[in-house]
């Protein structure tokens, strides 16, 4: 499943929101994921910006301030779901405050998904998992134990562990490469929930794609429309035309993958005879004479006598006469 997270990169514009949902569908994804929040319920007035926010949006606001600019007010969301249902792609958005829980309650989302941010919050959790809906959760800024015990408040909750899918992360937006520490999805899989997956902050798709071929079921990584437009998230977000290559590329690795069964793949059949090598004659050999170590050699093409059987051929007679470079036949 690769999800597209719009996230608030639509910058408060329900107008950029819905160009938003046409580049998730246009590139390829299976769902456009938004960010759904009432800032005053999920931010103190004295909360710092985080220092990637500073950078990206300047430190003369606050964060609570930074928050009311980007989100979209609780009444939009419904329309975008519309918006998806008609275009022909999954619609998620994750709350970050239990008005907003109750807000996208009514949308029949096909996954709740729960951020990094909410691993440790309690009320948060049991709300969630009280619906019994399939959810997604990031465990960015957590601990396996941590993680392990968010899993059990969902489940004693009401949601089973069967229907909860962990998704790797490293917050911190773009995150550096030798922070990823991807190998922690091997981590996350000892919990015995549903599937691993992995929320991508970094520069670029290579690691999304690693991720794949590592045995994420899930990838989610931010896109834009533009990372030059102010705002926390944008520079490390990939654009519509980005976003679509790492589709494709994620769905060349998820076929190249396969059923893990070492066989001749189809593909290659046609050339086994080609490749592989056969018993020739080295020399002209008469009717009668004896095979031994000089008078055959191996060449291609296969499909005469392999010369795995080359033990067995020495000694025996010749049962006709031979020309160089002609199979054995015995």
């Amino acid at each position: 499943m690769i999800i597209a997270e719009a996230g608030v990169n639509h910058n408060g514009s329900l107008e950029m929101a819905r160009r938003m949902v046409y580049a998730a569908k246009e590139a390829g994804a299976d769902y456009v994921k938004f960010q759904t929040a009432v800032p005053e319920l999920v931010i103190s007035a004295f909360a710092p910006k985080a220092e990637y926010q500073k950078e990206t949006t300047g430190a003369d606001e606050s964060q609570l301030e930074m928050c009311k600019a980007i989100h979209l007010p609780l009444s939009d969301y419904a329309g975008l779901k519309r918006l998806c249902d008609e275009v022909g792609i999954g619609f998620m958005s994750t709350p970050f405050d239990l008005v907003s829980i109750d807000c996208l309650a009514n949308l029949d989302m096909d996954y709740w998904k729960i951020p990094s941010g909410e691993i440790t919050n309690l009320p948060y959790l049991r709300k969630i998992g009280r619906l019994g809906s399939r959810v997604i959760m990031s465990t960015g800024m957590s601990t396996l134990g941590e993680v392990a015990t968010a899993v059990e408040i969902l489940e004693k909750a009401g949601t089973p562990r069967r229907s909860i899918w962990l998704l790797h992360c490293t917050t911190q937006y773009p995150a550096p490469y030798e922070s990823v520490n991807l190998r922690a999805m091997d981590a996350l899989a000892t919990l015995g929930c549903a599937g691993v997956g992995y929320s991508d902050h970094t520069v670029g798709s290579e690691v999304s794609v690693a991720a794949v071929a590592r045995g994420a079921v899930i990838v989610e990584k931010h896109f834009t429309l533009d990372k030059n437009l102010p705002g926390p998230d944008h520079k490390a977000s990939l654009e519509p035309d980005e976003l679509k290559e790492l589709v494709i590329r994620i769905r060349h690795i998820e076929a190249a993958l396969g059923d893990g069964v070492k066989h001749v793949a189809a593909a290659e059949e046609c050339n086994v005879a080609v490749a592989r090598k056969s018993i020739v004659a080295a020399t002209a050999i008469a009717k009668g004479e004896f095979f031994t170590d000089g008078n055959i050699t191996v060449k291609r093409p296969g499909g005469g006598i392999s010369p795995m059987r080359w033990d067995e051929i020495i000694g025996m007679r010749a049962s006709r006469n031979f020309l160089p470079d002609e199979l054995i036949e015995i």
